[in-house]
């Protein structure tokens, strides 16, 4: 029931916003360049916001109330009590307003530096000076002098951490830090926002027994489901709640995509900075990786969470085994695999179901009243919505918000083509908020969807949508219907289930053979294609990106029939033979080590508005003879193409503000290759 307190006594916190976490209290003199400094840059370091006072400030007379105002607007304070603490009449007043503010809320941690606390208690040794002195200056005020006392009092009487106890400062802080997450931070809703969450409380009671956090071993516990389960939720929640127990706490989002697009080496840099604080880790190599893991999780009680892992490398190279941590220690894995957590030792997973029919009619009712309780005329008509989703969060997420606002003529309409659709899965109750987009906005999610599996949503938009005024609003519809999401840095996401939606809805065109299908994303299909030939005029798009050059012997005729290809993104290919045709519909032609010396003679570049060739083995793009018209092109890249001897003449293009890289300087012809300095290949 641990858990499970912790997250009702949450719900009871405060709503007020607070601007700063800590409040630093200290006597500049003695700790500023010292030990404040340090605790001052451990809490930055951590993200806990840190208000500190300008040294410059000391030197006035009155109090700022700038100052007044920071520890009203403070969740916590942190007191160094130093020996020269009580010679400052601004330290005495933050001390009071500090016990005003938050002794009702326990929220004081106090540091008894170099100084010991019954000295602080009874105003005596350097306390004692430090009153004489305010005795005399403040002789007709004795009352404010008195309430200085009685604050240095309590200060004193609070649990707290005598320097002379340590032999190190750094172990200090850290106590203090773990301390302060504890006590105060637990008492804050779970992600500090208005989030709702719905049908935990038995899932956190079943993960608590799991966890057992009070055996002194090390356990590795797995979550798996389905997508759209809320397995990242759950142990979001279980992390937050618990991770100020534990000396080493790592949250690692999305291994999956990560792992996919970056790789492991990149995922490792991500565990080793956070446990070193370093943010340029040099890592060479997946192996050298382990063995930095190992030694800097060796003996640490950790909290780590590896979320969405889809292969048995990942945890095998990221949390390895048992013995890489210390006694108390706990590893998280959510997945959709079961199996995967089994081959790594964990035997009995726990499986995440669907919410149950109370639980998930509140969760739809939340996304599409925005309340637990529907409006009238709309009751029977949630159940109905509710039992077509089968309790998957997801599916009530997407469908309640779909229905927000909408009459209940909609909604009935709406359940009728549910009711229609032949298989009542998860794509099926996905598709609902697909079929509503015209048909600009199902390209634009079908791009996303397919791609971005290959590179980041915003590179696809950036390549394929730049020079459209249409984004932006596109981009919001397709977010109002949950099928992108923004994050609070802006960032454009898709889920892992509506992403496969999108995938399944291209692959249905053409289910046995992909050269039927409007794109091609995957290797093994594209492969297929061009051995094959089995390319047709359906065909409007190819990405491919290999994670590493390979070599492959592809049919010269592949792209003959594909007509109204729009968009060929190949990298890291190297082909035996050229493309004898390339469709003159092409607006984006982006192919590394292109084989060929120069572009099919048929090729007329009349859309193109992108042209890159990088580590191409051509010689010149076209024949002396043609004349192409380049009306549209916005940028050439032909970087590293050291076979270039000659270019048409670009002058007209170049200024139209046109961008040439890595072109000879001299059109049309030079007698040496081209290279340019500034390209990076693995860009």
């Amino acid at each position: 029931m641990a858990l499970i307190t912790e997250l009702r006594a949450s719900s009871t916190g405060s709503a007020f916003t607070w601007k700063y976490d800590v409040f630093l209290s200290f006597r500049g003199t003695d700790t500023r360049k010292g030990i404040t400094d340090h605790l001052h840059k451990e809490l930055e370091w951590q993200g806990i916001r840190t208000f500190r006072d300008d040294p410059k400030l000391e030197r006035g007379t009155p109090i700022s109330p700038e100052l007044l105002l920071a520890i009203e607007q403070s969740r916590s304070a942190i007191v160094v009590l130093s020996p020269n603490y009580a010679t400052s009449t601004w330290c005495l007043l933050e001390l009071c307003k500090i016990f005003e503010c938050m002794e009702e809320r326990g929220a004081i941690l106090p540091i008894f530096y170099k100084v010991n606390p019954s000295h602080v208690r009874y105003q005596t040794g350097s306390f004692a000076k430090a009153f004489n002195k305010h005795k005399k200056e403040f002789e007709e005020d004795s009352k404010k002098v008195q309430g200085w006392r009685d604050a240095l009092t309590k200060v004193a009487n609070l649990a707290g951490w005598t320097s002379n106890d340590y032999r190190y400062e750094t172990d200090l802080i850290k106590d203090v830090l773990l301390a302060r997450r504890s006590k105060v931070d637990t008492t804050y809703t779970i992600f500090d926002s208005s989030e709702k969450l719905v049908g935990m409380n038995t899932k956190l009671e079943e993960m608590n027994v799991l966890l057992d956090r009070k055996t002194n071993d090390v356990r590795f516990i797995g979550i798996w489901g389905m997508g759209g389960i809320g397995k990242t939720t759950l142990a979001r929640q279980v992390y937050e709640k618990i991770s100020h127990q534990f000396e080493v706490c790592i949250f690692v989002a999305n291994v999956r995509e990560v792992s996919t697009t970056h790789g492991l080496v990149y995922l490792q840099k991500q565990i080793i900075s956070q446990i070193l604080k370093e943010e340029n880790v040099q890592v060479w190599d997946v192996y050298s990786g382990v063995i930095m893991i190992k030694r800097c999780l060796y003996k640490k009680a950790v909290l780590l969470v590896l979320d969405d892992v889809d292969q048995v490398e990942q945890m095998e190279k990221l949390v390895g085994e048992e013995d890489w941590f210390g006694l108390r220690s706990r590893i998280l894995i959510t997945t959709r695999y079961r199996h995967l957590l089994v081959t790594h030792g964990i035997e009995i997973p726990y499986e995440l179901k669907g919410l149950n029919d109370d639980d998930a009619l509140k969760l739809f009712n939340l996304k599409a009243f925005r309340k637990y309780e529907p409006e009238e005329d709309f009751a029977e008509l949630s159940r109905c919505f509710v039992s077509y989703a089968s309790g998957l969060p997801l599916a009530l997420k997407t469908l309640g918000s779909f229905l927000n606002k909408r009459s209940p003529d909609a909604w009935i309409s709406a359940l009728e083509k549910l009711r229609n659709t032949p298989n009542r899965t998860v794509f099926d109750v996905l598709k609902v908020s697909y079929n509503g987009l015209d048909d600009k906005e199902k390209n634009f999610f079908l791009d996303i969807a397919c791609f971005s599996s290959q590179c980041q949503a915003k590179f696809i938009i950036e390549l394929l949508y730049s020079s459209d005024i249409c984004t932006r609003i596109t981009i919001d519809v397709l977010v109002e219907r949950c099928l992108l999401t923004v994050s609070d840095d802006n960032e454009i996401g898709i889920h892992d289930l509506i992403q496969e939606m999108g995938c399944d809805i291209v692959r249905e065109k053409s289910c046995h053979e992909p050269g039927g299908r409007s794109r091609l994303w995957l290797p093994k299909d594209i492969f297929h294609v061009f051995t094959k030939n089995t390319g047709t005029e359906a065909v409007e798009a190819i990405f491919l990106h290999l994670p590493k050059l390979e070599e492959a012997n592809w049919n010269s005729e592949g792209f003959s029939k594909m007509c109204k290809l729009k968009m060929l993104d190949i990298h890291n290919l190297r082909l035996s033979h050229g493309p004898k045709y390339l469709s003159d519909a092409l607006t984006f032609l982006n192919w590394s080590w292109y084989p060929s010396k120069s572009l099919p003679p048929s090729f007329q570049p009349d859309e193109l508005t992108e042209l890159s060739l990088v580590h191409s083995n051509v010689n010149h793009l076209w024949d002396d003879d043609e004349t192409k018209y380049l009306a549209k092109l916005k940028s050439i890249d032909l970087s590293y193409s050291v076979k270039l001897r000659k270019t048409p003449d670009f002058t007209e293009y170049e200024q139209g503000g046109g961008i040439i890289k890595g072109t000879p300087e001299a059109a049309p012809s030079t007698s040496g290759g081209c290279e340019d300095e500034y390209y990076s290949a693995e860009e």
